[in-house]
């Protein structure tokens, strides 16, 4: 028997981006799902902060507020307004409540990022697919996608939360069906850009490159666009030195301020990609 064993490399160049939708390539700061979070819970007669509903900010959005009513500070609030625990039939209702408010409001937050629609429509124009996941629903995806379009940024293949088995991440699943939508392998020749923790996983999860985007993350702790335009230098390095801390530590690949700047990116992991490297 042979001491050698052979495998194959993967010497080509990025073939796909697979992009989060709020504080990624639109909704500046995440905004769109977490007022309704609030409102949801102040519905119950339960009061939580901004700060508090971007919590668990990426995961699908029954699964996140399932998460908000594991909070331990959360679940003593709740106990103390209604005298128990919350529990699953309180999470289903409070889903059944935000659906219909977020997609009532969600076209108020479908502002393209800064740049998002140029650097996509270049890239597609150089043979990279774009394909796309999301903690919303498939009917809120229609909104954003029709939104979006108008703007100039459109995706060649989308990925809804309620799409997919297992559709929770950081689990793999909305990549791997994009990647089938796609019709694009291998995984090495994949990039997985959010604005999440849970998103980062997401990418580490699934065996593709990892990029974090810092500038419009709900980790900028900014309830409006407004809030965000107001803020001093200072308190902007401030935040986003945070933001960058928190996405380098879920392990992504590279950090970059935004969207916009995934150019350099690509040309790197193409380079690493020629001499074999994997993510």
């Amino acid at each position: 028997m042979s001491d050698y064993v052979y495998s194959r490399s993967y010497r080509g160049k990025v073939k796909a981006m697979i992009l989060d939708w709020s504080g990624t390539t639109a909704d500046a700061y995440v905004v769109a799902p977490a007022v309704v979070f609030v409102e949801v819970f102040k519905m119950q007669g339960v009061e939580i902060s901004m700060a508090e509903a971007r919590g668990p900010m990426g995961l699908r959005k029954d699964l996140h507020i399932k998460a908000l009513t594991e909070d331990p500070v959360i679940r003593e609030r709740w106990k103390a307004v209604k005298g128990a625990y919350p529990g699953q039939s309180d999470v289903d209702a409070m889903f059944a409540d935000f659906v219909p408010m977020q997609l009532a409001c969600l076209r108020q937050y479908c502002t393209l990022l800064p740049g998002v629609a140029e650097v996509t429509q270049r890239l597609q124009s150089q043979g990279v697919k774009i394909g796309s996941s999301t903690g919303f629903t498939r009917a809120m995806v229609d909104i954003l996608e029709e939104e979006a379009a108008k703007q100039g940024y459109r995706p060649d293949a989308s990925v809804a939360g309620d799409e997919v088995v297992h559709g929770a991440r950081p689990g793999p699943f909305m990549v791997y069906k994009n990647l089938d939508m796609l019709g694009v392998y291998p995984i090495h020749a994949v990039v997985k850009v959010d604005d999440t923790t849970s998103g980062v996983g997401e990418a580490l999860n699934a065996g593709c490159w990892g990029v974090g985007v810092v500038r419009y993350s709900n980790y900028m702790d900014v309830d409006t666009p407004e809030q965000g335009a107001a803020l001093s230098r200072d308190e902007l390095a401030r935040r986003m030195a945070r933001t960058r801390d928190i996405l380098e530590k879920a392990g992504a690949h590279y950090v970059i301020d935004s969207l916009a700047d995934i150019e350099p990116v690509i040309e790197d992991i193409n380079r690493r990609l020629a001499r074999g490297e994997r993510p």
